[in-house]
């Protein structure tokens, strides 16, 4: 499958990376850029369109208004230097959002992405939802053992170079085990990473102030890195940095 995408923004160098970086991938064709949003607006109405790389911050338009206006929006993947409009992106369901300057790594990883989505049937996409969040436990070798974890009881995970420590409501458990794999058998609606050393279980965060999450009594930090991602994924916004925003699990 290939996807035919553009580019939308009033920075030409942007512009010339974005169709440079487009170029070096085999599924992605590139069928034209755009500096004004309007110009852009008239060639969707026209054109087929599977992907839309866009800026936010234009002149004319931004790309958030350029969203709102369109009746049938193919995906869209936002590329700024501003990271204050990242919630109101993802309420506007778009499937990733680059910061700039962003690398090609990131930029392909973003792409596959988007790349996956259009691949899987909707029906699978639906079952393969529903039996990750039927899972009750998960079976992890833990030394010598292999021990049943109830996922229910799990409050956070922390990395601790090559062992993770899974801390649940009674105790911790040491596993020999990387983020990622954890993550792929755990349900993904259920935990978010906030940190490179830290994921939690999104109902069991109390609170968040100052770019912390509080669990009962533990305090644990929200990388830079992971912020964005974060706060659209609990779906709320921070109120300001010496406010907290208390949530209902």
């Amino acid at each position: 499958m290939i996807l035919r995408c553009i580019a939308v923004d009033d920075e030409p160098l942007a512009l010339e990376k974005i169709a440079d970086y487009a170029e070096k991938v085999p599924f992605l064709s590139f069928e034209a850029k755009f500096g004004n949003p309007l110009d852009a607006m008239n060639y969707i109405n026209n054109h087929p369109i599977d992907l839309i790389f866009l800026d936010i911050q234009m002149d004319q338009l931004t790309g958030i208004q350029f969203l709102e206006t369109l009746n049938s929006k193919p995906s869209v993947i936002l590329t700024t230097a501003y990271d204050q409009y990242a919630l109101k992106g993802y309420e506007l369901d778009v499937s990733d959002y680059l910061l700039k300057p962003f690398s090609f790594e990131r930029f392909l990883k973003s792409v596959n992405k988007v790349y996956n989505q259009k691949n899987i049937p909707f029906e699978l996409q639906q079952k393969l939802t529903e039996r990750k969040e039927e899972k009750k436990y998960v079976f992890l070798k833990c030394g010598t053992r292999i021990e049943k974890i109830e996922i229910s009881e799990i409050t956070y995970i922390e990395g601790m170079k090559e062992y993770l420590g899974i801390h649940t409501l009674q105790s911790r458990t040491m596993v020999l085990m990387s983020f990622k794999k954890l993550e792929e058998l755990l349900p993904a609606n259920r935990f978010v990473r906030i940190h490179k050393s830290y994921s939690v279980a999104i109902d069991k965060i109390l609170c968040i102030k100052n770019n912390h999450v509080y669990i009962g009594d533990i305090q644990l930090p929200i990388g830079n890195n992971f912020r964005l991602a974060f706060y659209s994924k609990i779906e709320c916004r921070k109120n300001g940095s010496d406010t907290p925003m208390e949530l209902t699990p």
